[in-house]
């Protein structure tokens, strides 16, 4: 396996190396308004890589190596040995049943030799927590499925995936890696505390946070936000909330605002709000989240299988970039500190991130986390 990684920017464009060959994988993550349009680094991709499968979203920043960028596209040539690749597109429309699309995409890659398989999402048109569900109900056991739900920055405006050149909004795009040459190792790793009183979800629709101990969701969140909450939903980000089926729960999943309706006082958050869970507020210091994504780094690190060239896929949460601020290089670094130095790094900051759990071994859908995936091959 051979990866090299490149970034277009308005002042060079595409800058990559006269060796690269013919690479069978190309994934690139960029700003949403360098996605769009007839003329698009996208374009020159797959005019460079004509015989590739080329794919990507677009951001809430871009990650290269140990650095963040806005305003540019970057992107991963990967050439394997011998594994093969495959991918699929499925139409997400809101309201839609993005379950059964994920279904249809993960039947659409299904065969015996199957390995893994990386899911890129709109970010807004979906309930994260029924399209990971619906690729568990199809893909094998043994299949992992990681990725991420795509960004537009702090606006949650236009959200974009392609494959190919249908680059657009409302799109699942699922890539399935095959062979027994392929190694994967993953992680997904938060850095939050709960703090508050728990409040017990009384009225919700799928992803639609309505009502919490019977009173509107939206006016009981703005209370705790104070200030903060003329700047929603951006300013949610910084204080996600826990969710635990029960009251005790010590330990839960994190949720992240993605929308507001001052008309229902609704909350729309990337994943399901079951009726009768229990939420609290969270909050996190630069230092949490830091450690965070090390512990990321060191889990990845312990399960890989070989030590030959790897591409490291990073998936952050936009609400950790808005905590970090100026350190957000801090926790990209953190990530990498326990991966072979000869590493590529790529990723981008999301919506929601995908990753097995670390108790279940199932795939699900993390807010606010740190998410690994690191691809090599067997010799």
């Amino acid at each position: 396996m051979q990866t090299t990684t490149c970034q277009w920017t308005v002042a060079t464009g595409w800058v990559w190396p006269a060796t690269v060959a013919a690479p069978q994988l190309v994934l690139y993550f960029g700003a949403t308004s360098r996605l769009e349009g007839e003329f698009t680094p996208v374009r020159e991709l797959l005019a460079r890589f004509p015989h590739a499968v080329v794919c990507g979203c677009s951001t809430a920043g871009e990650i290269l190596g140990s650095r963040v960028f806005d305003d540019s596209v970057v992107a991963a040539l990967i050439e394997f040995k011998s594994t093969s690749v495959r991918a699929v597109a499925e139409s997400t429309p809101r309201d839609a049943d993005c379950r059964a699309a994920a279904v249809r995409a993960a039947r659409g890659l299904t065969a015996p030799d199957l390995r893994h398989v990386l899911m890129l999402s709109d970010g807004l048109s979906v309930n994260g927590t029924e399209l990971v569900a619906g690729f568990r109900d199809a893909l094998a056991p043994n299949v992992a499925l990681t990725g991420g739900l795509a960004g537009d920055g702090s606006r949650f405006g236009t959200t974009l995936v392609g494959l190919g050149s249908d680059v657009r909004r409302e799109q699942v795009v699922a890539v399935g890696l095959y062979g027994a040459g392929v190694c994967l190792s993953y992680s997904s790793c938060g850095g939050w505390e709960g703090f508050g009183p728990r409040r017990r979800i009384t009225r919700s629709r799928g992803n639609q946070l309505l009502e919490l101990d019977g009173q509107p969701a939206l006016a009981l969140y703005k209370r705790y936000l104070g200030d903060r909450a003329a700047g929603l939903p951006a300013t949610g980000l910084l204080f996600p909330l826990e969710l635990a089926q029960d009251v005790s729960g010590t330990e839960g999943l994190v949720r992240t605002i993605l929308a507001v309706d001052e008309g229902s006082q609704s909350l729309t958050f990337a994943g399901d709000m079951p009726e009768g869970w229990y939420v609290r507020l969270m909050k996190a210091t630069a230092d949490q989240l830091v450690d965070g994504a090390a512990a990321a780094g060191r889990i990845a690190a312990q399960k890989l299988e070989t030590a030959g060239s790897m591409l490291a896929i990073m998936v952050s949460c936009v609400g950790r970039r808005l905590v970090l601020g100026q350190r957000i290089e801090e926790e990209l670094e953190a990530a990498m500190r326990s991966l072979p130095p000869a590493a590529e790094a790529i990723g981008f900051y999301s919506y929601g991130e995908t990753c097995p759990a670390a108790g279940s071994g199932l795939s699900e859908l993390h807010n606010q986390t740190m998410t690994l995936t690191v691809i090599t091959e067997r010799d």
